[in-house]
């Protein structure tokens, strides 16, 4: 049942509060520093820094340079720095709610969304989305005495957070949780990052649910629910129905428009330098987007410009900016033209789907050309089912362990998961066990992971160190 939902509020939906910590240090300074320490937490996290190998697309490594998670995150961050400025400067301009306010939409918003766009993959598991649906996998597969056992202790949330795993509430656990560490908040972020990667602000139980926005997925765990629900109270998000379901913030919408941006353009941009896709093709289906453009960014004014380009790369680089910059433009109108239906959490669809009518052909133009002749190319096929075949096998190896902790084979292999990952052997800690084994594969890199399954199925010999 849906409630009614309360109105949020610009000058609520930010603090410089921080997971772990009680209270905020006062000031304007505070405030202004906290955000792009957001930014500098993630990038020299170890968490950020396995991105570089972890498949976005196309396999890694080859001799041809293509985008990683990492580079991915990075240009995302890019995109949505620009989003945050452009809202920013509007709503700061629109609005005078005092001094703290028009400092933090004029200068801390940008490092905000840059932050969230940023952290927005740091969930996701080796080999890019068929990780995540090779974990589903196993546990949707499994059967006789283990199937027994996982659905006997854990509660039937418990249950969907595996048969439903999702990288993005992967990421928020990752932000928050403390693993087996001392200090608690894990990267302790501030309320407003944090709130702004959480794309589906559900729980399991309730997720999966296409008829709405906010329940296409999960956005957090179990184990995350109260974290959630502290950040919410804190910055005002509304409860929308029974049960873990809240309204989007309006942040949100900024870094998925930034993600998705990015990587509609940007694997044509790997397609291209893997020989894939022509320069051609590339050009018809991004000058189209200029056809009803005015000044400098006219079709015959790009073309031009075009023209006068000798290398092929060079550009794509230069169709790449313009089209970024277009599209930028048009989230900006399109996040201030839908403003009431933000605020009180209405909107039922990502913000790309509200620019004029003609574009969004083009962009569905992209989408459809994508999944035929990028993401079910040879090599992209080649890589998820690796994925499915290393994933699948390490969790059976650990599931196994963890189930029958005393076996000697069980015992050699728990000593391989690292000790910020606690495995109790209870069968009452059975989730929070399933969940350690869980976060130590899905932290992996591509590279780490197949040599671990090798190692362990002794499809490799480990050499004497």
């Amino acid at each position: 049942m849906r409630l009614k939902l309360a109105l949020m509020k610009w000058e609520e939906l930010y603090s410089a509060r921080r997971t772990g910590q009680t209270r905020v240090s006062g000031g304007v300074d505070s405030l202004r520093n906290s955000f792009i320490r957001d930014y500098d937490r993630i990038i020299f996290s170890s968490a950020f820094r396995r991105l570089q190998n972890k498949t976005q697309v196309f396999p890694l490594p080859g001799a041809v340079l293509v985008h990683n998670r990492l580079t991915h995150s990075l240009e995302v961050a890019s995109v949505g720095r620009s989003l945050g400025k452009s809202i920013g400067d509007r709503l700061s301009a629109k609005y005078n709610f005092g001094e703290g306010f028009t400092d933090f939409y004029r200068y801390e918003l940008p490092s905000v969304i840059a932050a969230g766009c940023l952290a927005h993959d740091i969930g996701n598991p080796p080999f890019g989305h068929s990780g995540e649906d090779a974990i589903r996998n196993f546990f949707k597969e499994l059967e006789g005495e283990d199937k027994k056992v996982f659905e006997e202790n854990l509660t039937l949330n418990q249950q969907r957070d595996f048969l439903y795993f999702e990288g993005n509430a992967n990421a928020f656990r990752t932000l928050t949780h403390h693993f087996n560490e001392e200090r608690e908040g894990g990267f302790r972020l501030t309320y407003s990052t944090l709130a702004s990667i959480v794309k589906y602000p559900c729980d399991s139980l309730n997720a999966f649910n296409k008829a709405n926005l906010v329940t296409k997925k999960s956005g957090f765990f179990d184990t995350e629910i109260d974290i959630y629900k502290t950040i919410a109270e804190a910055l005002g998000i509304p409860n929308i129905q029974e049960g873990n379901v809240y309204a989007r913030h309006p942040f949100v919408y900024l870094v998925e428009a930034a993600d998705d941006i990015c990587y509609r353009i940007i694997d044509f941009e790997d397609a291209h330098r893997l020989n894939i896709l022509s320069i051609d093709k590339i050009q018809q289906l991004f000058l189209a987007f200029f056809d009803k453009e005015q000044g400098y960014d006219a079709r015959e004014k790009v073309e031009q410009t075009l023209a006068s380009i000798k290398d092929s790369n060079q550009k794509i680089q230069f169709l790449r900016a313009k089209l970024i910059n277009l599209l930028i433009s048009r989230i900006s109108e399109v996040f201030m033209q839908n403003e009431t239906a933000l605020l009180d959490g209405t909107l039922e669809k990502p913000l790309l789907n509200y620019i004029p009518e003609h574009e969004q052909q083009l962009v569905q133009r992209i989408d459809d050309f994508s999944v035929e002749n990028i993401y079910n190319h040879r090599s992209v096929v080649e890589i998820e089912i690796a994925g499915y075949n290393v994933i699948g096998g390490l969790l059976k190896e650990f599931y196994a362990a963890i189930l029958n902790p005393k076996s000697s084979k069980s015992r050699k292999l728990l000593q391989l998961i690292s000790s910020q990952f606690t495995i109790t052997g209870e069968r009452d800690r059975l989730y929070y066990d399933i969940q350690s084994v869980v976060d130590f594969i899905a932290g992996m890199t591509d590279l780490y992971a197949v040599d671990i399954y090798r190692k362990i199925t002794g499809i490799t010999f480990p050499e004497l160190r």
